[in-house]
């Protein structure tokens, strides 16, 4: 049997999984914007929840073996990116 992944470290696999998911979820996403079906667009929302799970799950794994570097966030900044997202959603009201 012919092994698909030689020599692949188990975080160069995770790695390239939240990669994957990344990339799915975007085309979830277009494919429900795009969708006029309310049951298409019902079943894409479910498999973009599904797959956004899984790429926290990942994210997680790998986070807590220390694979996944991540800076806290200050209170300001965060204030700041609320700020703005509250703004743009008033926007397109």
């Amino acid at each position: 049997m012919m092994n698909n992944h030689p020599n692949l470290s188990e975080k160069e696999l995770m790695n390239d999984l939240l990669t994957s998911c990344k990339q799915v979820t975007s085309a979830y996403n277009v494919g429900i914007t795009e969708a006029s079906c309310q049951n298409l667009r019902q079943h894409l929302t479910n498999c973009l929840n599904d797959t956004q799970n899984t790429q926290y799950q990942i994210f997680e794994a790998m986070k807590q073996r220390g694979w996944y570097q991540i800076k806290k966030a200050q209170p300001q900044d965060v204030q700041s990116a609320k700020t703005k997202y509250n703004q743009e959603a008033n926007q397109l009201q």
